[in-house]
Formats: C-alpha cells, structure tokens, sequence
C-alpha cells in the first residue's frame, strides 16, 4: 500500500480533504458528497482517515471497498490537536496531525449489520423516552385536578380511560379529548417498542453469541443485541479488563510516584452500553437479595454482590456487579459457552 494519508473532515453536503503522500506536499481539496465517492475510487491504495462521528461508519465501507485502509479516531483525541480558530480546515489538520503524532488506536469499522441491530436499540430508546414523557405529562395534567393516576404504562391507561368514562370524574369536559389522544398516543409507542423488540428477537435467534450472553445475570436481549451491534468482535481485547475499561467501568486512576489513588469510574466509551449493564446490574443485585431473604441457595456470584453491598452500599456494589458483568460477557463471548452459575457450598 501506498504511504499516501488522506484525512477527511465529514460534514453533511461538502468534505474538507487533505492529501498527505510520503514525503510530498499535502494537497488539499474540497469536495462534494458525489465528488468525495469518485475521488476514492479514482485514488491508489492508502490510508483514510476520518473521526468517528456521524456517518463515518458508511464511509469507511465505501473507502474500504474502494481497496483503501479506513482509520476512524475517536473526537476526543482530535480536540486537543485543534488550533485556535474552529475551522473545516483546522479541523482536518488537527486530524492529520492526531494520526500521525499521537499513535491512536483506531475505531473499529462497524458493519451494515451491525449498524442495524444499532439503529434498532436507537429508535426503540427513542419511543421509549417519548411514551415516560407522555405518561409523565398525563399524569400531571391529572394531577391539576386532584386526581393521582398510579404510575406504570398499563395502570395509567387504565385507570385514566376509567376516569374518563366517568361523567363526573372530574376531568373537565374540553380536556378529555386530549387526555385520550395521549392515552392512544401511548398505546402507539407501546406497540412500536413492542414491534422493534420482535426484531431484536428475531436477529438474537440467528446469533448463538447473543443466546449464550443471555445466560449471564443481569444480560437480556436487549443488553445482548446492544453488546453485539457495539462490540462486533471482541478478539480486540484481550482481559476482560480491557473490555470493562472501554465500557469505561473501571476507577480512574490518580497516581503519583509511589502513591496510587483510585476514584470513581472513567465513565468512558460507550455511554449506552454502561447504563444498560448498570441497569442487569441492578436487577441482579435485586434478586440476590431477594433470594437471601427467602434463605434460598446463593451462587457465588450473587454471594459477592451481597458482600460488596454490605460493606459499600447500593451505589458502589452495583457499579462493582456491572464492572463484574462486562468481564463475565467477555469471558463468554471469547470462550462460546453459556455461563454456568456455581451455587456456594451449604
């Protein structure tokens, strides 16, 4: 391959492009979407690199099969390489300057597939955060008029459609229109999130991965699909560490000479990912402790959860049962087998 780089600056209509041979001038251009296509096509084999923002998926597989080698640097590490002035321009410089000096590992190249089962997870948490503030938004309009409507999806359609057959429920005439649109109106993104699940399902059925990963505490479909759609391959790290740390579960170190000072967790890397695992982990914690009180046999796991929230709290055991959950996934995902929980000794 040629030593030629060529740093791209995305945007929505026009490319900022800088052309870096081996120990040539850069060139620069500045090309359109349609002008962008045919200028990879029409380029000898070499390196292209972009940031990992919005659209930079699709064209790294347009760059990879034009026979180029796509980079994609994460925007955080390109910040600091930016010179004063916010400019196209500045930007693919710093870019440039990024990839060559800082050594920075590259983004890995998500695939059409992957991009899907992706989208999916993102329209389905965007009905989802529109149907909470409809039934946030019902339920205070209720409240204005002295009536308090349980929370719960079901419950609130229910007990308002109820209110509303009343003819004296207190709902004032003019209102009990729009109070009814927003019941149907939950209804529709209950089935839309319903619908969108099916297809999760659906995909989940032809990946062995994504069933094995469902046997892990706290893991369902929708943390499994998300874990596969973000990850792709998890040969790229090593321990199960490595993967807890770019899920950014692991504490941020402050280190000084001989005195080391662990704090709270990174929170780096895919925002998502952790709060979907926070959230297994939550509901794991929840359950072994319900198991406890019913003195029923805990696994070992759930009896190192118990321990942790003993001696740290709900918070901290449950950020900790996270940080043990990325590296179990890991741990399955590599060796391709279901996760066997061993029960503590009587």
């Amino acid at each position: 391959m040629d030593a030629t780089t060529i740093a791209v600056d995305l945007a929505k209509h026009t490319f900022e492009v800088v052309i870096a041979p081996g120990g040539g001038p850069v060139t620069r251009r500045r090309l359109s979407r349609a002008q962008f296509a045919r200028f990879l096509r029409t380029q000898a084999p070499a390196r292209v690199v972009m940031e990992a923002c919005a659209t930079a998926h699709y064209w790294a597989r347009v760059a990879q099969a034009c026979g180029h080698q796509p980079t994609l640097v994460p925007a955080q590490y390109v910040t600091p390489f930016v010179r004063r002035q916010k400019t196209d321009r500045t930007d693919v410089d710093g870019l440039l300057e990024a990839y060559r000096g800082a050594g920075l590992p590259g983004v890995a190249v998500k695939t059409v597939a992957q991009q899907e089962v992706a989208s999916l997870h993102r329209l389905r948490q965007q009905w989802m955060t529109t149907r909470t503030a409809r039934i946030n938004a019902l339920r205070g309009l209720m409240a204005e008029f002295g009536v308090i409507v349980p929370p719960g999806v079901r419950r609130v359609c229910a007990a308002t459609l109820a209110l509303l057959d009343q003819p004296d429920g207190g709902v004032p005439g003019r209102l009990r229109r729009g109070l009814m649109d927003v019941v149907e109106e939950i209804r529709a993104l209950e089935t839309r999130v319903t619908a969108c699940e099916r297809e999760l399902q659906a995909i989940a059925d032809t990946h062995p991965i994504i069933t094995q990963l469902q046997t892990i505490p706290g893991v369902g479909l929708v943390t499994a699909t998300a874990l596969v759609a973000a990850v792709g391959h998890i040969g790229g790290f090593t321990r199960g560490r490595r993967f807890a740390s770019w899920l950014g579960l692991t504490p941020r170190e402050h280190s000084s000479g001989s005195r080391r000072r662990l704090g709270a967790i990174t929170k780096a890397g895919n925002r998502y990912l952790r709060s979907l695992l926070t959230h297994g982990a939550r509901a794991a914690l929840f359950a072994a402790r319900r198991r406890a009180h019913a003195h029923r046999p805990l696994s070992t796991l759930q009896q190192w959860a118990l321990t942790v929230l003993a001696r740290r709290g709900a918070n901290r055991a449950t950020i900790a049962l996270a940080n043990k959950l990325a590296r179990i996934v890991w741990a399955v995902w590599t060796r391709d087998v279901p996760y066997t929980a061993r029960l503590v000794a009587a």
